[in-house]
Protein backbone atom coordinates (compact mmCIF):
# COMPACT_ATOMS: atom_id res chain seq x y z
CA UNK A 1 0.00 0.00 0.00
CA UNK A 2 1.28 3.75 -1.05
CA UNK A 3 2.81 5.78 2.04
CA UNK A 4 -0.12 8.14 1.02
CA UNK A 5 -2.44 5.93 2.36
CA UNK A 6 -0.97 6.20 6.14
CA UNK A 7 -0.76 9.78 6.05
CA UNK A 8 -4.82 9.64 5.45
CA UNK A 9 -4.97 6.95 8.08
CA UNK A 10 -3.27 9.20 10.33
CA UNK A 11 -5.95 12.29 10.28
CA UNK A 12 -8.94 9.77 10.05
CA UNK A 13 -7.19 8.71 13.72
CA UNK A 14 -7.19 11.83 14.77
CA UNK A 15 -10.85 12.61 13.47
CA UNK A 16 -12.22 9.35 15.03
CA UNK A 17 -10.87 10.23 18.02
CA UNK A 18 -13.10 13.06 18.66
CA UNK A 19 -16.27 11.66 17.00
CA UNK A 20 -15.77 8.90 19.94
CA UNK A 21 -14.24 9.77 22.68
CA UNK A 22 -17.24 12.22 23.73
CA UNK A 23 -19.20 8.38 24.03
CA UNK A 24 -16.92 7.57 26.96
CA UNK A 25 -17.12 11.09 28.58
CA UNK A 26 -20.54 12.06 28.42
CA UNK A 27 -21.22 11.43 32.13
CA UNK A 28 -18.05 13.90 33.07
CA UNK A 29 -19.25 16.34 30.63
CA UNK A 30 -22.91 16.51 31.46
CA UNK A 31 -21.38 16.43 35.39
CA UNK A 32 -19.50 20.08 34.57
CA UNK A 33 -22.24 21.53 33.01
CA UNK A 34 -24.91 20.13 35.21
CA UNK A 35 -26.82 18.71 32.97
CA UNK A 36 -28.95 15.58 32.27
CA UNK A 37 -27.02 12.95 30.34
CA UNK A 38 -29.45 12.99 27.20
CA UNK A 39 -28.60 16.67 27.14
CA UNK A 40 -25.47 15.97 26.99
CA UNK A 41 -25.85 13.66 24.23
CA UNK A 42 -26.48 16.40 21.89
CA UNK A 43 -22.66 16.81 21.81
CA UNK A 44 -22.96 13.62 19.51
CA UNK A 45 -26.03 14.70 17.64
CA UNK A 46 -24.57 18.09 17.04
CA UNK A 47 -21.22 16.98 15.84
CA UNK A 48 -23.11 14.48 13.32
CA UNK A 49 -25.30 17.00 11.84
CA UNK A 50 -22.06 19.08 11.30
CA UNK A 51 -20.76 16.60 9.28
CA UNK A 52 -23.84 16.10 7.41
CA UNK A 53 -24.09 20.11 6.67
CA UNK A 54 -20.32 20.25 6.45
CA UNK A 55 -19.68 17.46 3.78
CA UNK A 56 -21.73 19.46 0.59
CA UNK A 57 -20.42 22.46 1.49
CA UNK A 58 -16.13 22.29 2.17
CA UNK A 59 -16.84 19.74 -0.69
CA UNK A 60 -18.40 22.67 -2.81
CA UNK A 61 -15.96 25.05 -1.51
CA UNK A 62 -12.73 23.08 -1.93
CA UNK A 63 -13.95 21.98 -6.29
CA UNK A 64 -11.47 24.91 -7.29
CA UNK A 65 -8.70 23.74 -5.16
CA UNK A 66 -6.77 20.54 -5.31
CA UNK A 67 -7.50 17.46 -3.09
CA UNK A 68 -4.08 17.75 -1.16
CA UNK A 69 -4.59 21.35 -0.30
CA UNK A 70 -8.44 21.00 0.24
CA UNK A 71 -7.06 17.90 3.15
CA UNK A 72 -4.74 20.53 4.83
CA UNK A 73 -6.86 23.17 5.11
CA UNK A 74 -9.59 20.52 6.57
CA UNK A 75 -7.34 19.34 9.13
CA UNK A 76 -6.83 23.02 10.49
CA UNK A 77 -10.48 23.21 11.05
CA UNK A 78 -10.24 20.44 12.65
CA UNK A 79 -7.47 21.32 15.12
CA UNK A 80 -9.19 24.86 15.77
CA UNK A 81 -12.38 23.21 16.50
CA UNK A 82 -11.17 20.93 18.95
CA UNK A 83 -9.43 24.08 21.01
CA UNK A 84 -12.78 25.59 21.12
CA UNK A 85 -14.20 22.53 22.72
CA UNK A 86 -11.33 22.22 25.49
CA UNK A 87 -11.94 25.74 25.82
CA UNK A 88 -15.50 25.96 26.27
CA UNK A 89 -17.06 27.78 29.17
CA UNK A 90 -20.58 26.41 28.53
CA UNK A 91 -22.79 23.58 26.97
CA UNK A 92 -23.34 25.74 24.20
CA UNK A 93 -19.79 27.16 23.33
CA UNK A 94 -18.78 23.64 23.18
CA UNK A 95 -21.47 22.69 21.07
CA UNK A 96 -20.25 25.10 18.97
CA UNK A 97 -16.58 23.84 18.84
CA UNK A 98 -17.79 20.36 18.05
CA UNK A 99 -19.90 21.70 14.99
CA UNK A 100 -16.67 23.57 13.72
CA UNK A 101 -14.36 20.47 13.80
CA UNK A 102 -17.40 18.52 12.28
CA UNK A 103 -17.45 20.67 9.26
CA UNK A 104 -14.12 19.08 8.59
CA UNK A 105 -15.00 15.46 9.03
CA UNK A 106 -17.02 14.70 5.90
CA UNK A 107 -15.11 16.46 3.24
CA UNK A 108 -11.90 14.71 4.57
CA UNK A 109 -13.30 11.26 4.21
CA UNK A 110 -15.37 11.83 1.24
CA UNK A 111 -11.97 13.14 -0.95
CA UNK A 112 -9.60 11.29 1.05
CA UNK A 113 -11.97 7.95 -0.03
CA UNK A 114 -11.46 9.27 -3.91
CA UNK A 115 -7.87 9.81 -3.17
CA UNK A 116 -7.42 6.41 -1.85
CA UNK A 117 -8.80 4.58 -4.57
CA UNK A 118 -6.91 6.80 -7.35
CA UNK A 119 -3.92 5.41 -5.55
CA UNK A 120 -4.30 1.41 -6.22
CA UNK A 121 -5.51 -0.46 -8.72
CA UNK A 122 -9.28 -0.83 -9.54
CA UNK A 123 -9.87 -4.04 -8.11
CA UNK A 124 -7.90 -3.06 -4.42
CA UNK A 125 -9.93 0.19 -4.16
CA UNK A 126 -12.07 -1.14 -1.71
CA UNK A 127 -9.34 -2.75 0.22
CA UNK A 128 -7.68 1.20 0.16
CA UNK A 129 -10.68 3.03 1.30
CA UNK A 130 -10.42 0.07 4.50
CA UNK A 131 -6.81 1.08 4.77
CA UNK A 132 -7.65 4.60 5.62
CA UNK A 133 -10.41 3.74 7.64
CA UNK A 134 -8.19 1.95 9.39
CA UNK A 135 -7.31 5.06 11.40
CA UNK A 136 -10.82 5.68 12.02
CA UNK A 137 -11.26 1.97 13.41
CA UNK A 138 -7.84 2.26 15.45
CA UNK A 139 -8.77 5.17 17.34
CA UNK A 140 -11.33 3.22 18.91
CA UNK A 141 -8.44 1.04 20.23
CA UNK A 142 -6.57 3.19 21.22
CA UNK A 143 -7.73 7.16 21.14
CA UNK A 144 -11.11 6.97 22.76
CA UNK A 145 -10.24 4.77 25.68
CA UNK A 146 -6.84 6.61 26.45
CA UNK A 147 -8.52 9.89 25.97
CA UNK A 148 -11.48 8.43 27.98
CA UNK A 149 -8.87 7.23 30.86
CA UNK A 150 -7.22 10.71 30.72
CA UNK A 151 -10.56 12.57 30.89
CA UNK A 152 -12.01 10.72 33.55
CA UNK A 153 -8.31 11.21 35.23
CA UNK A 154 -7.09 14.64 34.27
CA UNK A 155 -10.04 16.64 33.13
CA UNK A 156 -11.93 15.72 30.23
CA UNK A 157 -10.85 19.22 29.02
CA UNK A 158 -7.42 17.69 28.80
CA UNK A 159 -8.65 15.33 26.18
CA UNK A 160 -9.43 17.62 23.50
CA UNK A 161 -6.17 19.34 23.78
CA UNK A 162 -4.30 15.88 22.54
CA UNK A 163 -7.32 15.66 20.72
CA UNK A 164 -6.33 18.88 18.71
CA UNK A 165 -2.19 17.75 19.00
CA UNK A 166 -3.82 14.77 16.68
CA UNK A 167 -4.87 16.89 14.34
CA UNK A 168 -1.69 18.67 13.94
CA UNK A 169 0.04 15.38 13.20
CA UNK A 170 -2.66 14.55 10.72
CA UNK A 171 -2.30 17.89 8.82
CA UNK A 172 1.94 17.31 8.93
CA UNK A 173 1.15 13.78 7.30
CA UNK A 174 -1.38 14.87 4.63
CA UNK A 175 1.30 17.90 4.09
CA UNK A 176 4.23 15.90 3.48
CA UNK A 177 3.12 11.76 2.34
CA UNK A 178 0.40 12.84 -0.03
CA UNK A 179 0.60 13.59 -3.35
CA UNK A 180 -1.14 16.16 -5.53
CA UNK A 181 -3.00 14.56 -7.48
CA UNK A 182 -4.40 16.29 -10.78
CA UNK A 183 -7.77 16.74 -10.42
CA UNK A 184 -10.25 14.95 -13.44
CA UNK A 185 -10.77 17.32 -16.42
CA UNK A 186 -14.34 18.41 -17.36
CA UNK A 187 -15.30 17.37 -14.38
CA UNK A 188 -17.41 20.32 -12.70
CA UNK A 189 -19.62 20.54 -9.50
CA UNK A 190 -22.74 20.65 -11.85
CA UNK A 191 -21.60 16.92 -12.75
CA UNK A 192 -21.01 15.70 -9.26
CA UNK A 193 -24.71 17.09 -8.22
CA UNK A 194 -26.12 15.31 -11.22
CA UNK A 195 -25.07 11.98 -9.98
CA UNK A 196 -27.53 12.46 -7.07
CA UNK A 197 -30.19 11.77 -9.12
CA UNK A 198 -29.51 8.20 -9.31
CA UNK A 199 -31.39 5.81 -7.69
CA UNK A 200 -28.74 3.48 -6.83
CA UNK A 201 -26.89 6.00 -5.55
CA UNK A 202 -29.63 7.63 -2.89
CA UNK A 203 -30.88 4.00 -2.37
CA UNK A 204 -26.86 3.19 -0.73
CA UNK A 205 -27.02 6.39 0.99
CA UNK A 206 -29.88 5.49 2.70
CA UNK A 207 -28.67 2.42 3.68
CA UNK A 208 -25.77 4.17 5.00
CA UNK A 209 -27.90 7.01 7.37
CA UNK A 210 -29.92 3.32 8.58
CA UNK A 211 -27.47 1.23 8.70
CA UNK A 212 -24.30 2.85 10.90
CA UNK A 213 -27.21 4.64 12.52
CA UNK A 214 -28.38 1.08 14.22
CA UNK A 215 -24.62 1.33 16.03
CA UNK A 216 -25.06 4.79 17.05
CA UNK A 217 -27.94 4.42 18.78
CA UNK A 218 -26.57 1.57 21.13
CA UNK A 219 -23.20 2.81 21.51
CA UNK A 220 -23.91 6.57 21.87
CA UNK A 221 -25.26 5.30 25.28
CA UNK A 222 -22.82 2.87 26.03
CA UNK A 223 -20.80 4.31 29.09
CA UNK A 224 -24.35 4.94 30.91
CA UNK A 225 -25.57 1.67 30.11
CA UNK A 226 -22.79 -0.14 31.07
CA UNK A 227 -22.60 1.14 34.19
CA UNK A 228 -26.32 1.62 35.72
CA UNK A 229 -27.48 -1.55 33.80
CA UNK A 230 -24.59 -4.07 33.93
CA UNK A 231 -23.10 -3.36 36.65
CA UNK A 232 -19.73 -2.18 35.42
CA UNK A 233 -17.38 -0.11 37.31
CA UNK A 234 -16.86 3.45 35.91
CA UNK A 235 -12.95 2.58 35.21
CA UNK A 236 -14.62 -0.26 32.88
CA UNK A 237 -15.49 1.99 30.39
CA UNK A 238 -12.29 2.64 29.31
CA UNK A 239 -11.75 -1.42 28.46
CA UNK A 240 -15.17 -1.94 26.88
CA UNK A 241 -14.18 1.26 24.26
CA UNK A 242 -10.92 -1.05 23.71
CA UNK A 243 -13.12 -3.78 22.87
CA UNK A 244 -15.61 -2.12 20.81
CA UNK A 245 -12.31 -0.35 18.69
CA UNK A 246 -11.12 -3.79 18.56
CA UNK A 247 -14.39 -5.12 16.60
CA UNK A 248 -14.33 -2.08 14.73
CA UNK A 249 -10.53 -2.69 13.21
CA UNK A 250 -11.84 -6.85 12.62
CA UNK A 251 -14.75 -5.43 11.07
CA UNK A 252 -13.32 -2.68 8.55
CA UNK A 253 -10.59 -5.29 7.47
CA UNK A 254 -12.84 -8.00 6.88
CA UNK A 255 -15.26 -5.37 5.03
CA UNK A 256 -12.72 -4.17 2.86
CA UNK A 257 -11.38 -7.80 2.01
CA UNK A 258 -14.88 -9.33 1.03
CA UNK A 259 -16.02 -5.81 -0.86
CA UNK A 260 -13.98 -6.41 -3.48
CA UNK A 261 -15.14 -9.71 -4.01
CA UNK A 262 -18.70 -9.88 -3.44
CA UNK A 263 -20.01 -6.71 -2.06
CA UNK A 264 -23.91 -6.75 -2.24
CA UNK A 265 -23.34 -10.60 -0.38
CA UNK A 266 -21.03 -8.89 2.16
CA UNK A 267 -23.19 -6.16 3.22
CA UNK A 268 -26.39 -7.98 2.94
CA UNK A 269 -24.71 -10.55 5.73
CA UNK A 270 -23.47 -7.82 7.91
CA UNK A 271 -27.19 -5.74 7.96
CA UNK A 272 -28.54 -9.12 8.99
CA UNK A 273 -26.12 -9.81 11.31
CA UNK A 274 -26.06 -7.02 13.05
CA UNK A 275 -29.97 -6.20 13.40
CA UNK A 276 -29.66 -9.39 15.08
CA UNK A 277 -26.79 -8.52 17.93
CA UNK A 278 -28.25 -5.27 18.30
CA UNK A 279 -31.73 -6.63 19.86
CA UNK A 280 -30.23 -9.45 21.62
CA UNK A 281 -28.43 -6.03 23.24
CA UNK A 282 -31.78 -5.54 25.13
CA UNK A 283 -30.88 -8.73 27.12
CA UNK A 284 -27.32 -9.49 27.10
CA UNK A 285 -26.82 -5.71 28.66
CA UNK A 286 -27.63 -7.51 31.64
CA UNK A 287 -24.79 -9.89 31.99
CA UNK A 288 -21.37 -8.30 32.30
CA UNK A 289 -19.54 -11.26 30.19
CA UNK A 290 -22.55 -10.80 27.55
CA UNK A 291 -22.80 -7.54 27.46
CA UNK A 292 -18.96 -7.57 26.96
CA UNK A 293 -19.16 -10.26 23.88
CA UNK A 294 -21.82 -8.33 22.37
CA UNK A 295 -20.25 -4.56 22.17
CA UNK A 296 -17.47 -6.68 20.42
CA UNK A 297 -19.78 -8.24 17.91
CA UNK A 298 -21.66 -4.52 16.93
CA UNK A 299 -17.86 -3.62 16.54
CA UNK A 300 -16.93 -6.13 14.37
CA UNK A 301 -20.74 -6.04 12.32
CA UNK A 302 -20.75 -2.27 11.95
CA UNK A 303 -18.10 -1.77 10.48
CA UNK A 304 -17.93 -4.32 8.29
CA UNK A 305 -20.38 -2.42 6.53
CA UNK A 306 -18.58 0.59 5.88
CA UNK A 307 -15.87 0.21 3.36
CA UNK A 308 -18.39 -1.63 1.07
CA UNK A 309 -21.38 1.06 1.91
CA UNK A 310 -18.67 4.31 0.37
CA UNK A 311 -17.81 1.71 -2.96
CA UNK A 312 -20.84 1.15 -3.21
CA UNK A 313 -21.38 5.07 -3.72
CA UNK A 314 -18.20 5.45 -5.66
CA UNK A 315 -19.51 2.56 -8.06
CA UNK A 316 -22.78 3.89 -8.44
CA UNK A 317 -21.39 7.54 -8.67
CA UNK A 318 -18.54 6.68 -11.16
CA UNK A 319 -16.94 9.56 -12.89
CA UNK A 320 -18.14 12.33 -10.52
CA UNK A 321 -17.63 10.62 -7.39
CA UNK A 322 -16.01 13.13 -5.20
CA UNK A 323 -19.48 14.65 -3.74
CA UNK A 324 -20.92 11.74 -3.37
CA UNK A 325 -18.32 10.01 -1.65
CA UNK A 326 -18.40 13.39 0.82
CA UNK A 327 -21.84 13.00 1.12
CA UNK A 328 -21.98 9.08 2.13
CA UNK A 329 -20.23 10.22 4.82
CA UNK A 330 -22.48 13.00 5.80
CA UNK A 331 -25.13 10.35 5.65
CA UNK A 332 -23.17 8.05 8.25
CA UNK A 333 -22.99 10.72 10.57
CA UNK A 334 -26.48 12.00 9.53
CA UNK A 335 -27.58 8.03 10.61
CA UNK A 336 -25.69 8.99 13.99
CA UNK A 337 -27.57 12.20 14.57
CA UNK A 338 -31.17 10.61 14.17
CA UNK A 339 -29.72 7.68 16.34
CA UNK A 340 -28.55 9.54 18.72
CA UNK A 341 -31.60 12.04 19.20
CA UNK A 342 -34.08 8.91 19.46
CA UNK A 343 -32.14 6.87 21.76
CA UNK A 344 -31.88 10.27 24.07
CA UNK A 345 -35.78 10.21 23.47
CA UNK A 346 -37.03 7.05 24.31
CA UNK A 347 -34.52 6.90 27.80
CA UNK A 348 -35.83 10.47 28.47
CA UNK A 349 -39.57 9.12 27.89
CA UNK A 350 -38.54 6.96 30.87
CA UNK A 351 -37.27 3.93 29.52
CA UNK A 352 -34.06 2.06 30.28
CA UNK A 353 -30.48 2.67 28.72
CA UNK A 354 -31.18 -0.95 27.06
CA UNK A 355 -34.59 0.42 25.06
CA UNK A 356 -31.51 2.41 22.70
CA UNK A 357 -31.15 -1.08 21.37
CA UNK A 358 -34.17 -1.73 19.79
CA UNK A 359 -33.93 1.66 18.10
CA UNK A 360 -30.77 0.51 16.63
CA UNK A 361 -32.17 -3.22 15.51
CA UNK A 362 -35.19 -1.30 14.09
CA UNK A 363 -32.90 1.45 11.77
CA UNK A 364 -30.40 -1.68 10.88
CA UNK A 365 -33.62 -3.87 9.65
CA UNK A 366 -35.13 -0.79 7.60
CA UNK A 367 -30.99 -0.85 6.07
CA UNK A 368 -31.19 -4.50 5.07
CA UNK A 369 -34.57 -3.74 3.38
CA UNK A 370 -33.20 -1.09 0.92
CA UNK A 371 -30.40 -3.57 0.72
CA UNK A 372 -32.22 -5.92 -0.91
CA UNK A 373 -34.27 -3.79 -2.96
CA UNK A 374 -31.22 -2.13 -4.17
CA UNK A 375 -30.18 -5.42 -5.28
CA UNK A 376 -33.25 -6.81 -6.86
CA UNK A 377 -33.00 -3.43 -8.85
CA UNK A 378 -29.01 -4.12 -9.62
CA UNK A 379 -29.87 -7.97 -11.21
CA UNK A 380 -33.15 -6.80 -12.85
CA UNK A 381 -31.07 -3.95 -15.04
CA UNK A 382 -27.98 -6.39 -15.34
CA UNK A 383 -30.79 -8.85 -17.01
CA UNK A 384 -32.53 -6.39 -19.04
CA UNK A 385 -28.63 -5.03 -20.55
CA UNK A 386 -28.27 -8.83 -21.20
CA UNK A 387 -31.53 -8.90 -22.56
CA UNK A 388 -30.93 -6.38 -25.00
CA UNK A 389 -26.79 -7.39 -25.84
CA UNK A 390 -28.51 -10.48 -26.86
CA UNK A 391 -30.66 -9.81 -29.56
CA UNK A 392 -29.00 -8.38 -32.83
CA UNK A 393 -30.65 -7.16 -35.81
CA UNK A 394 -29.07 -9.86 -39.27
CA UNK A 395 -29.67 -9.61 -42.91
CA UNK A 396 -30.56 -12.51 -44.38
CA UNK A 397 -31.79 -13.83 -48.02
CA UNK A 398 -35.11 -15.44 -48.88
CA UNK A 399 -36.65 -16.34 -52.35
CA UNK A 400 -38.19 -13.14 -53.85
CA UNK A 401 -38.84 -11.14 -57.01
CA UNK A 402 -36.61 -11.24 -60.22
CA UNK A 403 -36.79 -7.70 -59.99
CA UNK A 404 -34.22 -8.41 -57.09
CA UNK A 405 -32.26 -10.99 -58.57
CA UNK A 406 -34.31 -13.97 -57.66
CA UNK A 407 -33.83 -13.30 -53.52
CA UNK A 408 -34.80 -10.13 -51.16
CA UNK A 409 -33.14 -9.14 -48.15
CA UNK A 410 -35.32 -9.82 -44.78
CA UNK A 411 -34.18 -8.15 -41.44
CA UNK A 412 -34.74 -10.44 -39.01
CA UNK A 413 -34.33 -9.65 -35.09
CA UNK A 414 -32.85 -12.83 -33.61
CA UNK A 415 -31.52 -13.96 -30.25
CA UNK A 416 -27.45 -14.33 -30.48
CA UNK A 417 -27.43 -18.21 -30.93
CA UNK A 418 -29.42 -17.34 -33.87
CA UNK A 419 -27.81 -15.20 -35.80
CA UNK A 420 -24.85 -17.36 -35.73
CA UNK A 421 -27.28 -20.06 -37.11
CA UNK A 422 -28.24 -17.78 -39.70
CA UNK A 423 -24.51 -16.97 -40.68
CA UNK A 424 -23.54 -20.21 -40.95
CA UNK A 425 -26.49 -21.34 -43.73
CA UNK A 426 -28.16 -18.46 -45.22
CA UNK A 427 -31.66 -20.84 -45.92
CA UNK A 428 -31.89 -21.61 -42.04
CA UNK A 429 -35.39 -20.08 -41.29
Amino acid sequence: MPLALLALAIGAFGIGTTEFVVVGLLPQIAGDYGVSVPTAGLLVTGYALGVVAGAPLMTALGTKISRKRMLILLMGLFVVGNLVSAAAPVLAVMLVGRVVASLAHGAFFGIGSVVASELVAPHKRAGAIAMMFTGLTVANVVGVPLGTFVGQSAGWRLTFVLVAGLGVLGLLGVARLVPDLPRPEGVRLRHEVAVLREPQVLLAMAMTVLGFGGVFAAITYLAPMMTDVTGYADGSVTWLLVLLGLGMVTGNLVGGRFADRHLMPMLLTALAALGAVLAAFTLTAHDKTAAAVTVFLIGVLGFATVSPLQKRVLDQAAGAPTLASALNIGAFNLGNAIAAWLGGLVISAGHSYTAANWVGAALTGAALVLAVVSAALERTGRRSAAAVQGRTVVSRTVPGPAAAGGQRPVRAETSSDSAVECAANPNAR
